[in-house]
C-alpha cells in the first residue's frame, strides 16, 4: 500500500507539473491565436512524439519526456515572409504574446493557492496575543496587542511571511552581558529549574505543566519589567518561591538559587521589528528571537509568541490567497536578492533533481497525517514553483522570455526591429550558459544526494 501511495503522489506531482508548464505555454499560444500568428505546433513534453495531431494549421502533440512544453510560432527564431508569422505581428502584439506565459504562471500560482488556503481549517493574522513563558520576543520590546507590519526589513503580509521573515533573519554574535540577555537567562533557568524539581521528586510530573504554563508565564512579566540585573535577579528569586509555594513542596535544607554564567557572548537571531501599537507604527530595534540548537547542534530560530486567529469567511480566503500569492512571489526576489548578497551560492540552487527530492519530502511529511495533506503539501509547493517560473522567466536574460522582451523594448525605442542575426547570437549564448547551469545545478543536486547532503524540506 505505501508503494502504491507514492506512484500516486509522483504521478500527481508530474501532473501538477506538466499543468504548470501546459499553463505558461498555452498563455503564449492563446495570445498568439488572437493576436493571428501562425502556430505551428503546440507540444507538451519534451524528446520524441507519443502522438499527435492536427487541427487546422496547428499540431498538438504529447511528447515522451515530461520536463517542458513549447509553443513553435512562424517566425519565432527564424525569418519568415509568411505576413502571419510572429517577427511581422505589431510589435504590442510580440509583447502581449511574450508577457503572457508568465502571467498565465502567476494566475495559476493563484489558483493553486486558493485550493491551499480554502482547505486550511484555520488562519492566522501577525496580532500578538500571547507569549511563551521564556519568550526572548517579550524581554526585547514585542508586546501583547502589537500587529507586526514587518521583520529585518522584510514586510509582513500574512502569518506566512511573518514566519519567513524570522527565519531570513542573521544570526549573530551578541553582548551576553546585556540586561536583556541575563533576563533571557533569568526565565531560561526558571524553565530548567521545574525540571530540576521533578528529577529531584520534589514535585509531582503532573505538576510540571501547571508551574510552566501558569506560574513561568504570570511571573515572567516581573522579570521583563526589571531594570537592572538586581531587580532581575529579584524577580527571578521570587519566580522560584513561587514554584515551590505552588507546588507545596519544601526547599531543600541547602538550597541555593540556581545560578548561571554569563559569557562574553552570545549567539541570537536579530533584527529590527516594526509594529503597529494602537495607532502609531512603532520601530523595535534589536529585538531578540528565541534561539536554540537543532538536532545538528546548529543555531535555530523559532516564534515564541503567539498571534491572533482570524474566522475563516469568502473575505479572509480571498484575503489569504491573494497575500499567499503575493508572497510566493516576494520569496523568490528575496531569494535573488540574497543570492547577490553572498547570503545563497549557486551551489544552494536546485534544479529537476532538487525539485523532484522537495516534492519527495513535502509529501512524505503530508503523509504522516493523510493521503490529503501529503497533495497539499505537492499543490502548495508547486504554486511556489509555477510563480517561481513565471518570474524567472522574465528576467532580462537572453534566451528567457524577459530577454526577448528587453529585445521588443528596444525595438520600441530605436523605431526598427533589432538585426535577426544579433538576437540569434544573443539568445544562442544565453540558451548555452542556461543549459550549462542547469547541468552544474542538476549535477550537484545529484551529488548531495549521494552524499546526504540534499537539505530536507519540512
Amino acid at each position: 500500500m505505501q508503494v502504491l501511495t507514492t506512484i500516486a503522489l509522483i504521478i500527481i506531482g508530474v501532473l501538477l507539473f506538466e499543468f504548470i508548464i501546459f499553463a505558461h505555454e498555452f498563455g503564449h499560444f492563446i495570445t498568439a491565436k488572437r493576436s493571428g500568428v501562425q502556430v505551428n505546433e503546440f507540444a507538451l513534453g519534451m524528446g520524441p512524439k507519443l502522438f499527435s495531431f492536427k487541427k487546422g494549421e496547428t499540431t498538438y502533440s504529447l511528447r515522451l519526456f515530461p520536463i517542458g512544453g513549447f509553443c513553435a510560432m512562424e517566425g519565432e527564431d527564424q525569418e519568415s515572409e509568411n505576413p502571419r508569422a510572429f517577427n511581422n505581428a505589431k510589435l504590442w502584439k510580440r509583447m502581449i504574446i511574450i508577457v503572457a506565459g508568465a502571467v498565465m504562471n502567476i494566475l495559476v500560482g493563484f489558483l493553486l493557492m486558493f485550493i491551499v488556503t480554502v482547505s486550511q481549517s484555520e488562519y492566522y493574522s501577525t496580532t500578538v496575543t500571547a507569549f511563551t513563558p521564556n519568550a526572548f520576543t517579550a524581554i526585547t520590546g514585542i508586546k501583547v496587542g502589537d500587529k507586526i507590519t514587518s521583520v529585518g526589513g522584510y514586510s509582513v503580509l500574512n502569518s506566512r511571511d511573518l514566519t519567513l521573515g524570522i527565519q531570513l533573519l542573521p544570526c549573530e554574535q551578541v553582548d551576553g552581558d546585556s540586561l536583556e540577555v541575563f533576563k533571557e537567562d533569568c526565565l531560561w533557568e526558571a524553565r530548567n529549574h521545574i525540571y530540576t524539581m521533578i528529577d529531584n521528586k520534589l514535585i509531582d510530573e503532573d505538576m510540571a505543566g501547571t508551574l510552566y504554563y501558569e506560574v513561568l508565564s504570570a511571573e515572567s512579566g516581573k522579570v521583563n519589567a526589571a531594570k537592572t540585573k538586581e531587580e532581575a535577579t529579584r524577580a527571578y528569586q521570587d519566580l522560584i518561591d513561587t514554584f515551590y509555594k505552588t507546588a507545596n513542596a519544601e526547599k531543600p535544607k541547602d538550597f541555593e538559587y540556581p545560578a548561571f554564567k554569563v559569557p562574553e557572548k552570545r549567539v541570537r537571531y536579530t533584527g529590527d521589528v516594526r509594529v503597529e501599537r494602537g495607532n502609531d507604527s512603532v520601530l523595535l530595534k534589536d529585538v531578540h528571537f528565541y534561539t536554540y540548537k537543532n538536532d545538528k547542534d546548529e543555531p535555530a530560530v523559532a516564534m515564541d509568541f503567539y498571534v491572533e486567529p482570524m474566522e475563516k469567511n469568502f473575505g479572509t480566503v480571498m484575503s489569504e490567497t491573494f497575500t499567499g500569492t503575493l508572497s510566493l512571489a516576494r520569496s523568490v526576489w528575496k531569494s535573488f536578492a540574497m543570492l547577490v548578497q553572498g547570503r545563497f551560492s549557486i551551489s544552494d540552487m536546485s534544479g529537476p533533481v532538487g525539485i523532484t527530492k522537495a516534492v519527495s519530502d513535502v509529501a512524505a511529511v503530508g503523509l504522516q497525517s493523510s493521503f490529503g495533506d501529503a497533495v497539499l503539501n505537492i499543490v502548495m509547493i508547486m504554486a511556489l514553483i509555477t510563480v517561481n517560473l513565471g518570474i524567472v522567466n522574465m528576467l532580462p536574460f537572453p534566451a528567457l522570455d524577459g530577454g526577448r522582451f528587453v529585445f521588443l523594448i528596444v525595438e520600441a525605442i530605436i523605431r526598427r526591429p533589432i538585426p535577426r542575426k544579433v538576437e540569434y547570437i544573443v539568445n544562442g549564448v544565453g540558451l548555452a550558459l542556461l543549459i550549462l547551469l542547469i547541468i552544474f545545478i542538476s549535477g550537484n543536486d545529484i551529488f548531495k544526494l549521494i552524499t546526504g547532503n540534499f537539505p530536507s524540506v519540512g
